[in-house]
Formats: C-alpha cells, sequence, structure tokens
C-alpha cells in the first residue's frame, strides 16, 4: 500500500524557529515540507504554526489556513492567554503543542495526527480552556439546543475532559457503566469521532464544553 503524503508548511516570524522546525521534519519519505502550499489532492496538508499571542491579525491568519486553505493546523505557542486559546479554538485549530515541549519526535507526531484528522490537546491546556469555557456560563441545555446533542451527552462528554473513566462517570451521574459506554459510543458513532481525545476536542472546537 502506497502512503499517502503530508505537505507541511511551517510559519514563523522567527527565521531560526522556522528553519529548526522544517529541518526537525525533513528526513520521513511521506511528509514533505513546501515553501508554499500545494493542490491538496491527493495530499494531507498541515501547516505548523509558531506563535506567542493569536491577536486579530493572527486569528484571521489561522481562519485562512483552516476554513479557506482546507488545512490542518498544529499550533506551537509559548504563554498564550486563556481568551486566545478560546479564539484558537474557535479558529478550527485543533492540535496544540506547547513551544517548551516541541521536539522533533513530538512535531512529527503532532502533524501526523492533524493531518489524520485526530486532535491533540495537553492536558494542562486542556484544563485551562475548560475553566474559561465554564465561565462563559453556557449551561448544558443550552448547548443542547443549538447542537442537538442530548444533555446527557454533553455531561458525559464534560467527565471524559477531566479525564474521568467509564465507571467514575457512571457513579457521578447515577448510570450504569453500560449506559454511559452506550452514550459515548453512540455519540461516537453519530458524529465520526476516532477516540475519547477526538470527541473531547471536538466538543471544543464546536462550542458542546
Amino acid at each position: 500500500m502506497t502512503t499517502k503524503l503530508i505537505t507541511v508548511t511551517v510559519h514563523a516570524d522567527d527565521p531560526l524557529s522556522r528553519a529548526g522546525v522544517t529541518n526537525w521534519l525533513r528526513g520521513h519519505p511521506d511528509i514533505e515540507v513546501l515553501e508554499q502550499p500545494v493542490s491538496a489532492v491527493g495530499h494531507r496538508s498541515v501547516a505548523v504554526v509558531l506563535t506567542d499571542r493569536v491577536d486579530a491579525p493572527g486569528a484571521a491568519a489561522l481562519r485562512r489556513l483552516v476554513r479557506g486553505e482546507s488545512r490542518q493546523v498544529v499550533l506551537v505557542m509559548d504563554g498564550l492567554r486563556e481568551r486566545e486559546l478560546l479564539t484558537a479554538v474557535a479558529c478550527g485549530v485543533h492540535t496544540f503543542v506547547w513551544r517548551h515541549q516541541a521536539t522533533a519526535d513530538r512535531l512529527e507526531k503532532a502533524v501526523r495526527s492533524a493531518a489524520r484528522g485526530d486532535s491533540e490537546v495537553p492536558p494542562d491546556l486542556l484544563n485551562r480552556l475548560l475553566v474559561q469555557l465554564g465561565r462563559h456560563g453556557s449551561g448544558t441545555s443550552v448547548v443542547a439546543s443549538v447542537t442537538g446533542l442530548a444533555d446527557r451527552e454533553v455531561e458525559v462528554l464534560r467527565f471524559v475532559a477531566e479525564g474521568l473513566e467509564n465507571r467514575q462517570i457512571a457513579g457521578k451521574l447515577a448510570y450504569s457503566e453500560r449506559t454511559v459506554k452506550n452514550i459515548l459510543h453512540g455519540l461516537m458513532t453519530r458524529m465520526q469521532l476516532r477516540n475519547r481525545a477526538h470527541a473531547v476536542a471536538f466538543a471544543l472546537r464546536e462550542g458542546y464544553l
């Protein structure tokens, strides 16, 4: 079976950082780092964006990459405020790497994950996002009315985002473990989600949490 090529562009204001990431990603036969994006036909296209802030121009650039060019984005960041993180999620970014945790292996893994359409969110970042979302006061009934999710599906997703296992979620909600398992299975099948991490990232991106 022929491996599908992943094309990558690296976006950074700092030429040294851009060169470093480019060199890290080269050397893999199925990853090609380009100066400019090409047609996505026959390719999986990923943009690696290094930034220390998501201001209005930065958000516009992320939206253009994700929505205008239909590309997956790996956001490598350092010290973003909670509001900026929420802005990145709203722009369609769902793969994040802290700059201080970025290594050649870590970035390669993130690029491959993004190319598959999966999501990666560091646990500490996920907690920060959930806290910030909670401050907006979006209740499950309001979210469900907009998205079509049942209240109990949103409740289960919240506990999954906190890292709880099915048994623990069942205890929290006074459900049987089988009921929790069936809720998650039905949700992931309906929304075409691959795993629990993908479900949480999807929920964040679409405003469910």
